[in-house]
Formats: C-alpha cells, sequence, structure tokens
C-alpha cells in the first residue's frame, strides 16, 4: 500500500480515526498528499446500508468533504510515544487495584479483613502470613505471598512510569507551563499536551471543554432550552485527571482559601462533585488560553481584570 501512494499523484486522503491512523498519516502526509482522519462515530451516520469494506469507503468519501466535518489532527511520534507510557501506566494501576481486591477477597473467605488501600494490603500481609494462629492453610500463604509479589512488582512499575512521565514533562515547555495551574500536576499537564497537541484546533475554549465532555448535554426544542448533566464525550482518561485535580484543589480550599474566593462562593451553593467538575472545566478554558495564544498563567488574571474593570 505504501508504494501505491507513493506513486499517486498528491491528493486528499480522508481515514477513520483507528488503529495505526496516526502512523499511516504521517506516511501519506510525507509522500505529498493531504490527510484527514475523522472519528468513527462521525463517519458512521453516512453509512447507507449494510457494513462492508465499499460501504465503509464511500461513506468516509462523503464525510471528508462535508464542510462542517470535526478532523482529528494527527500526532508526532513524540505525543503518541508519551500517550503510549500513560497508557501503560493506566493499565498497571487497573491491573493493581484488580490484584488487590483479589487478595482481599480470598483472605476475607479466611475471615481475615483488610482495609482498601494498596498501602494497607503490602503492609499488613507480612505479618498475616507469620500469623500462625489465624487458620490459613500452607497452600494459602504461598498463593497470598505470590500475589503480593506481584501487586509490589506491578506497584514498583507504576513508579517508574511516573518517573518517565515527570522526566518528559519537565523537557517540554507547554507541560511545564500548564503545571502551574492550581489542579494540574506533571501527570496531568504531560497528558493534555501529548493528547491535544495544537490548541489553535479548537476554535474558542468551549469547544475544547466539549470535546473533553466537561459541558452539559442539551435536550432543547422550539427554543425552550434544556440542559442536562455533563455530556462525558470525549477523552475519558484526560476528564478523569481534571475532575480528580480538581477534588484535590477543592480539599485544599475548603479550610484555606479565602472565603470570597470564586471556589468556595461556588462550594456554598453546590455540593462538591459539581464544584469539582466546574473546576475542571475552568481549568480546560484555562488550558486552551495557554497553549492557544501562548501565554503564561497567572493566579490574580481575573481579580485584577475586574478591579481595573
Amino acid at each position: 500500500m505504501a508504494e501505491y501512494f507513493a506513486n499517486l499523484e498528491p491528493c486528499l486522503v480522508g481515514m477513520e480515526a483507528c488503529g495505526s491512523a496516526h502512523h499511516w498519516a504521517r506516511k501519506l502526509e510525507g509522500y505529498g498528499h493531504t490527510v484527514k482522519l475523522m472519528a468513527p462515530q462521525f463517519v458512521k451516520p453516512y453509512v447507507k446500508t449494510n457494513k462492508n469494506d465499499m460501504a465503509d469507503a464511500e461513506a468516509i468519501c462523503e464525510a471528508v468533504g462535508r464542510p462542517n466535518m470535526r478532523f482529528v489532527r494527527t500526532k508526532n511520534v513524540e505525543q503518541q510515544g508519551a500517550l503510549s507510557v500513560h497508557r501503560a501506566r493506566q493499565g498497571f494501576i487497573k491491573a493493581r487495584t484488580a490484584q488487590g481486591n483479589q487478595i482481599r477477597g480470598l483472605l476475607s473467605e479466611f475471615g481475615i479483613i483488610i482495609p482498601q488501600g494498596i498501602r494497607q494490603i503490602i503492609g499488613r500481609v507480612p505479618e498475616i502470613l507469620e500469623d500462625g494462629d489465624n487458620g490459613l492453610p500452607g497452600i494459602m500463604r504461598q498463593l497470598i505471598a505470590r500475589l503480593t509479589d506481584n501487586l509490589k512488582e506491578m506497584d514498583r512499575q507504576v513508579d517508574d512510569l511516573e518517573t518517565q512521565i515527570g522526566a518528559w514533562h519537565r523537557e517540554n515547555a507547554a507541560s511545564r507551563k500548564l503545571a502551574e495551574i492550581p489542579g494540574i500536576g506533571p501527570i496531568t499537564a504531560s497528558a493534555i499536551v501529548a493528547t491535544i497537541g495544537d490548541a489553535r484546533e479548537f476554535e474558542n475554549v468551549r469547544q475544547l471543554a466539549a470535546w473533553l465532555g466537561l459541558v452539559p448535554r442539551q435536550s432543547s426544542s422550539g427554543g425552550k432550552q434544556a440542559l442536562l448533566g455533563i455530556s462525558k464525550r470525549g477523552d475519558t482518561y484526560l476528564r478523569t485527571l481534571l475532575i480528580h485535580g480538581a477534588r484535590a484543589v477543592i480539599r485544599f480550599a475548603e479550610n484555606k482559601a479565602e472565603p470570597d474566593s470564586w471556589i468556595r462562593k461556588l462550594m456554598a451553593r453546590r455540593n462538591k462533585n459539581v464544584a469539582a467538575v466546574a473546576l475542571a472545566n475552568k481549568n480546560a478554558r484555562i488550558v486552551w488560553a495557554l497553549l492557544a495564544k501562548d501565554r503564561m498563567f497567572r493566579p490574580g488574571y481575573a481579580t485584577a481584570k475586574a478591579a481595573v474593570a
């Protein structure tokens, strides 16, 4: 296929943004073609009949020519490398949580209860294995020791990957800039930069927030506006990181933020979950402003602007 496109006159190539799509987009762009990637859910409405290769190709051809179609920016190899580390870390965390729950569940069958948390398991298992009066059979002690060793190894892998992400973050100016925002640390900042790339692909701040699924869903008709909960569309990983970071800011703000600050006023009107999503939305908008306008974060910018007005 590469040979075919290398000998083809430069043209527009439309593709669904699926596995290996970014690799082929970079390769075809190197041959002089114009490549446009589209999310599969935006191509699906153009499939007229049953799904097959010919119908899919026709739908892609129809979709790529739409004037209002939303396209996915091609990621470079550095972005994909950083995102791969994030995905591997996410996988290890998921497997580590499952392994910890399995250990707790198996021990509970023998009347031994361990509190939730990886550190609780790693700290309590040695004394459980050494206790000869808890009724655990020998084969069970060997199994728990094996599972705990695997849990420790996955925990070590998570730490190593976080160190690798931290090193990438320190070498990237855009990532370091985003880490100045309260609620965004090296993990979140590096994931945002590696995923979004050029924020100017979004026309305004609301487009980025909507892409992350942090804006309300709509069910409006006949001129009547009906707003629902957040849409939860877009990148689940980024949205999760932003909301978890917002929760950390809210815990700090409960006791240390100024009473007349934006976050304290919001917490007085809404519960903490709503406040966390609102703060994540606000941080996403700040991210767009910093990346698209090439600015540095200024904590008192809104206050100073209000005072001038």
